[in-house]
This record gives structure tokens, sequence and C-alpha cells, in this order.
């Protein structure tokens, strides 16, 4: 794999990964509502996801993966249900200003990071998107050392447009001083996530 190819697949996966979809709506809403380590907490999860469908292409398998229907469809339903369900604790929590808003425990950022892996492990895309590309990359043979360099390339990709979305969803948190202003952005958040959970449940 020559440095052309691998350049060529990082483009071609961060415009795949930086297009505007539920992932990196939530990842600025959850940042938005909850600070950082939420939006973090997802992004990770988002990126385990991708990895999982990278392996199992590695290994021949990401066709079985994308015939599992009623599998990939309970957990894009399930993590589109937890989407809309804290969309709409969103919009109705008290507002609380930043400085004074409890952060996420463990526990809570756990099970936003468990989100983020559902909603791309139920992702339909994910097996089409590596069926058509990695041919094109390595070729009739996946190499560990293929695989590596792939996942390097994920891993920066996802750095970049997670830490962007998750800079910029801090910088307008902080923005954030009065209760009135809180609960509007509370509810454009909530609307965000609720719209979000929504678009998952109609992806096909």
């Amino acid at each position: 794999m020559d440095l052309a190819t691998i350049l060529a697949f990082a483009a071609a996966f961060f415009l795949f990964a930086a297009s505007p979809g539920p992932d990196n709506m939530t990842i600025v809403a959850r940042t938005i509502s909850s600070g950082a380590p939420s939006g973090i907490a997802y992004g990770a999860g988002t990126v385990v996801g991708i990895l999982v469908f990278l392996m199992l292409a590695a290994f021949g398998l990401s066709i079985i993966a994308a015939k599992m229907a009623i599998v990939m469809t309970l957990l894009r339903y399930c993590g589109a249900a937890y989407l809309i369900w804290m969309g709409i604790r969103l919009w109705t929590a008290v507002p609380v200003v930043p400085e004074l808003q409890p952060v996420s425990g463990r526990r809570g950022l756990l099970t936003i990071f468990a989100s983020g892996v559902a909603l791309n492990l139920g992702n339909p895309k994910m097996p089409l998107f590596y069926v058509a590309l990695l041919p094109n990359v390595v070729g009739a043979s996946l190499t560990s050392a293929h695989l590596g360099i792939l996942v390097a390339v994920i891993l920066a990709v996802e750095i970049v447009v997670i830490g962007g979305h998750v800079l910029l969803a801090g910088r307008a948190r902080s923005l954030l001083r009065t209760p009135r202003i809180v609960r509007r952005v509370n509810r454009a958040a909530g609307g965000v996530m609720i719209g979000a959970g929504v678009a998952v449940v109609a992806t096909r």
C-alpha cells in the first residue's frame, strides 16, 4: 500500500466521517448539554463501531454482517430510542448554567459510549462502505500491516473530526451564562437529538 493510496483512503474516510449526520449532530448536542466528556464518550463509541466493521471486512465477514438484518435493525432502533429519550430529557430539563451542572459520572459516560457503539453497529451503510472501498485500497488481499495502517488512518481522522465538533460545541457552551439561554440551548440540543433518533430510524 503506497502513500498515494493511503492518502486517498484518508480523504475518502474524512468525507464519510465529517459529513453531516446523526452521529456528528449527537456529538455536538451531547457536548453542549453535558460537556466535552459526554461528546467524547459518544464519539469514542462511534469509533469502536467503525473499527468493528473494519475487522469484519478484513476477515471477509462484512457481507454476513450486512445480511444480519434483524440484529442490525434492533441495534439501530435501541440506539435511536436512547437518542430520542435523551432529547426529551433535555427538552424538559430544568436549566442549569454549565458551571453548576454536574458532570456525567462514569456510569453515565459508559451508557453514552454504548449508545454510540450500538448505533454504528446498526448502521447499514458501514458494511457497504467497506465492501465498496477496501478492494480499491488494498486489492485482493488485506495483510495485518495493511490493517494496522487503516486503523491508524481511521483513528487519526476521527480524532480530528470528533475533536473539532467537541471543540466548537464547547466554545458555544461557554456562552451559556443565564438559565434562559440554557433553556433555549437545551431545547435546541434536545430537538437535534430527537431529530437524529428519528433520522436513524428512517435510515434504510
